[in-house]
């Protein structure tokens, strides 16, 4: 299968084209590299390019005219920017992708998969959250990824196209042959503060919020390796065409670990994986944060015979390993 991956350069998208491409797929990536460096192994099929840009994208049409399915991963994805600058957000996550599926819809391309978040649920009492809980974005960038549902359900319907709306949870790690990663320079993900901060020389570290109504009061989160994550990416559209139907046509699916972890948790996890011990700063929320969810991935175990193999432990390894990679 030819397989159109936007967003295809950077953490997440780099790791789904390598896995695609040991599952025997050819890949086509679109990145604009505003926020990624060209890492995916697809160096033939690689444009540097915006999705908004259609007169750009008659390039790929041109190149590529046999093409099955889209994955769409191109994003902006930092909530407290998100927050800051919901203009960007909304410019980028909702103007911009309902232009280039126009231009998908036009090319009769009807096989997608959306990198959607779990960030669009509302705080659940128990933190557990299925595909059937109530929504509740709180910010900027979480309301682009629920925007996006409700238009790609809309044209699936208007338009005989079929989408699979894949809702992460936290991932972390990176590709286990090393192929890919994450950027740590910048990063405000908690794995990649962790990492910083372990190799600082005061070690310090500061958790944002510890009055959530959690066990710990810290947030918690749900982790699941990158690689699952690629790995329920190519279930999804191997089995798209059998999974929707014309009365179903809009399927949305959580792919997270199927548990939760309070901030302190992971941190204990991390110190004991890198043999450190961090000095832990409390602070306030940051603009956008919630208590945290985990997720039910009874869905994904069902419908897409997908689970996570990989353990926490072996998440931050991988991390730590790449980002050492990436120094020297």
């Amino acid at each position: 299968m030819k397989i159109l991956i936007t967003g295809g350069a950077g953490y997440i998208g780099s790791t789904i084209c390598s896995a695609l491409y040991d599952q025997g797929h050819e890949v086509v990536v679109i990145d604009n590299l505003s926020t990624s460096v060209k890492t995916t192994p697809s160096v033939e099929n690689f444009y540097e390019l915006d999705i908004g840009n259609i007169e750009a994208l008659k390039q790929i049409e041109s190149d590529h005219k046999d093409i099955d399915a889209i994955i769409h991963c191109a994003a902006k994805i930092i909530v407290p920017e998100s927050v800051s600058n919901p203009n960007i957000y909304y410019q980028e996550n909702v103007v911009k992708t309902v232009a280039f599926f126009n231009w998908v819809k036009k090319l009769n391309i009807s096989k997608i998969i959306f990198s959607s978040t779990a960030s669009l649920y509302k705080a659940s009492n128990d933190h557990i959250v299925s595909e059937i809980s109530e929504l509740n974005p709180t910010s900027p960038y979480a309301k682009t990824k629920l925007a996006m549902e409700f238009i790609l359900e809309d044209f699936c319907n208007a338009y005989q196209m079929n989408c699979i709306s894949l809702r992460y949870f936290n991932p972390i790690g990176a590709d286990p042959k090393m192929r890919s990663g994450p950027n740590f320079k910048e990063s405000t993900h908690l794995l990649g503060k962790l990492i910083q901060a372990s190799e600082s020389e005061n070690k310090k570290f500061t958790v944002t919020g510890n009055k959530w109504d959690t066990k710990d009061g810290t947030g918690i989160r749900d982790y699941v390796h990158v690689w699952d994550l690629a790995e329920a990416h190519v279930k999804a559209i191997e089995m798209i065409s059998s999974i929707t139907s014309e009365s179903n046509r809009f399927i949305p699916i959580n792919i997270g670990s199927g548990g939760g972890l309070t901030v302190k948790e992971m941190i204990k996890i991390f110190e004991e994986v890198v043999g450190i011990e961090l000095d832990i700063k409390i602070t306030d929320p940051r603009p956008g944060d919630i208590s945290g969810n985990f997720a039910d991935i009874t869905k994904a175990k069902s419908i897409l015979n997908w689970q996570p193999r990989m353990s926490i432990e072996q998440g931050i390894a991988d991390a730590i390993k790449w980002h050492r990679k990436q120094s020297f």
